[in-house]
């Protein structure tokens, strides 16, 4: 039967978690053996990012894979994730993104920023702590292209694929925990490049931050390398090569090792199969967990602002903001300012300590003073620019 015809099958059955469940629950092992570890390959029915997030976490939090191995296949809407530790703001063109409709997410890992749609294949490896592979894992993707398509790729020192040996298709990231762990990534099938480039245009680059940075790289398609490359396949095939692969070791265990294994299974992230995923749900799609969980940054301005003389001066504008939200707002201002209102603006800005930080807080403080941005700092001259201002009272 073919993969598709397969998975039709199992859709139909409509396996319940339960079901699920009873094949895993079995006393932890820290050891085990390939041949006494089962594998599924799971595939999530949700293409929202908050749903998805939250049924990897779930099946962190709850399952039990000492002998039973998982690889979840997950797809969402457009989107752009970003790692745990990492600012949206300074990662990704918000602005561009939320008119676009592009969800922006929170995942629970680290690592960098990255835009999803149908087009991207995310895949996530749940082991126990002392089975994390990465090279096990990125080599079943890679084996996989090369057996289906006859496409060569490479995994380099970031854990990244490549293809031609410079364009990216794949990223990592991981949560390495007790007594689970997985390693996620994704890989470029078919992705709208337009979309991706522009929601991740950086488009505040006077952002002071510790946050994690993402590292820009050359990226390509699968399908535009090889125009036989579809989802439906890709999907079959890293399935299949997980599966006839043996758990502990990259050894081809051929057909006779499939059909020992737990197969796909259509799963549907609802309360009903998870229980306690709405919890979840509502935890990833949050602005707390979304923005709130932003290390804190520093925005620097460096702006031009007329004075009752005539002429124009430098003025310098900074804002702190921790968990999101603005905490303080500190300028430069220049003798004899030009605006005979901006001890009124002064005031409206003031009000702005205590809201939730954006784009729009920024130009609104700059429209409000009349001034015009000069330059949009490099870190130095943003550590300059914060040095040089004073508390607005």
């Amino acid at each position: 039967m073919s993969i598709t015809g397969r998975l039709m099958v199992a859709a139909r059955r409509g396996l319940s978690l339960s079901g699920v469940q009873r094949t895993c629950a079995r006393a932890y092992s820290s050891s085990g053996d390939s041949d006494s570890i089962k594998k599924s390959v799971f595939i999530s029915q949700s293409t929202d990012v908050f749903t998805n997030l939250a049924l990897e976490h779930w099946l962190y939090r709850n399952y039990d894979f000492s002998k039973h191995h998982v690889l979840l296949l997950w797809r969402n809407n457009p989107c752009v994730v970003f790692g745990r530790h990492q600012n949206p703001w300074r990662e990704c063109n918000v602005p561009a993104a939320e008119k676009r409709d592009i969800a922006l997410a929170r995942r629970n890992s680290g690592g960098g920023t990255v835009y999803h749609d149908n087009g991207n294949l995310n895949l996530t490896f749940f082991t126990p702590r002392e089975r994390y592979n990465r090279r096990y894992n990125l080599s079943i993707i890679t084996n996989a292209l090369f057996r289906q398509w006859g496409l060569k790729s490479v995994i380099n020192e970031r854990d990244d694929i490549l293809v031609n040996g410079e364009c990216k298709i794949s990223g990592t990231a991981a949560k390495l925990g007790r007594p689970t762990a997985y390693h996620h990534c994704t890989l470029l099938v078919d992705v709208n490049k337009a979309y991706l480039s522009s929601a991740l245009e950086r488009k505040e680059n006077d952002i002071i931050t510790n946050a994690t940075t993402s590292v820009s790289s050359s990226i390509k398609n699968l399908y535009d390398i090889n125009r036989n490359v579809r989802m439906d396949k890709m999907i079959s095939a890293i399935g299949w090569e997980y599966l006839r692969t043996k758990a502990l070791v990259l050894e081809d265990g051929r057909y006779d090792l499939v059909e020992q294994q737990k197969g796909f299974q259509f799963v549907n992230p609802t309360e009903d199969w998870f229980p306690g995923i709405d919890e979840f749900v509502e935890e990833f799609r949050s602005w707390d967990w979304n923005f709130g969980k932003t290390p804190k940054f520093t925005v620097a301005r460096t702006l031009d602002v007329p004075t009752q003389d005539g002429k124009t001066h430098r003025l310098n504008l900074s804002l702190e903001v921790e968990g999101g939200v603005v905490q303080e707002i500190r300028m430069s201002l220049p003798i004899g300012l030009a605006s005979t209102n901006f001890g009124q603006d002064a005031s409206v800005i003031s009000n702005l300590r205590g809201t939730r930080y954006s784009h729009d807080v920024t130009e609104n403080i700059i429209a409000a003073i009349g001034g015009k941005t000069v330059t949009l700092h490099t870190t130095q001259n943003a550590d300059e620019a914060v040095r040089d201002t004073a508390t607005l009272q």
